[in-house]
């Protein structure tokens, strides 16, 4: 069993996995288990969450749809 927490909003999730960690929490029940932090998961994934969220600092996202209203036209 590994913790998953996710950067964007805190979320976490208790799941089995073989991912390796470093560090360790405690879960709610007060065992401690392996965390592995992640920046997206099912409670912040777009698809999911039905919101495009812009994640992208390095205006990529903006590159590419100037470049697709360019292709349409």
């Amino acid at each position: 069993m590994v913790i998953f927490q996710d950067n964007s909003n805190g979320e976490r999730f208790l799941i089995g996995s073989t991912v390796k960690t470093d560090t360790t929490d405690k879960w709610e029940d007060g065992n401690e288990y392996p965390i592995k932090y992640v920046d997206v998961s099912s409670s912040t994934h777009p698809f999911y969450t039905g919101q495009e969220k812009v994640m992208d600092t390095a205006g990529r996202v903006e590159r590419f749809k100037a470049r697709a209203s360019k292709a349409k036209k």
